[in-house]
């Protein structure tokens, strides 16, 4: 058993993920969701930062939950978010540690100005969150491409 494995087999026995059957058409539609999520946040970029910044924000975690959903689980604990951060996080490798270092500090952001709307969010701050979920949508895509081209999930 390799060390993905052992990983994903000890976070289901600790209760953060669960085996399930989940089908190609699941991770396409997340993909597709997620690439509509970052034309959506690139559109309210000049209308409202918070709403830029949850697409882009959405846009990742989407991408991230197809990269758990082809190993064949789903996060199933009270911090669902964080476990589809570090899942995809050890799935991709160091060639995506700061993109993960960056959506793990979106996570803390988007939560942060969700439940406390006096928090400032700026432009710059969803300008950011953009970019930055633009490359790790096309960065994981190529991965994608190049780790499972048996399933054209993008033709």
């Amino acid at each position: 058993m390799g060390t993905l494995e052992r990983y994903l087999t000890r976070l289901e026995s600790e209760g953060f993920l669960r085996k399930e059957k989940i089908g190609i058409d699941q991770v396409r539609a997340l993909m597709m969701s997620a690439a509509k999520n970052v034309i959506a946040s690139e559109k309210n970029l000049s209308i409202d930062e918070e709403a830029c910044y949850t697409l882009a924000y959405n846009a990742m975690l989407k991408t991230a939950r197809a990269l758990v959903f082809l190993q064949g689980y789903r996060p199933s604990d009270g911090r669902q978010h964080m476990t589809t951060i570090e899942v995809a996080g050890k799935i991709l490798g160091n060639e995506f540690k700061d993109l993960i270092t960056m959506f793990n500090v979106m996570r803390k952001k988007r939560n942060q100005f969700t439940y406390d709307p006096m928090l400032p969010l700026s432009l710059t701050e969803a300008k950011n969150a953009l970019k930055t979920a633009k490359r790790f949508h096309e960065k994981v895509r190529n991965f994608l491409d190049d780790t499972y081209p048996q399933l054209n999930l993008f033709k």
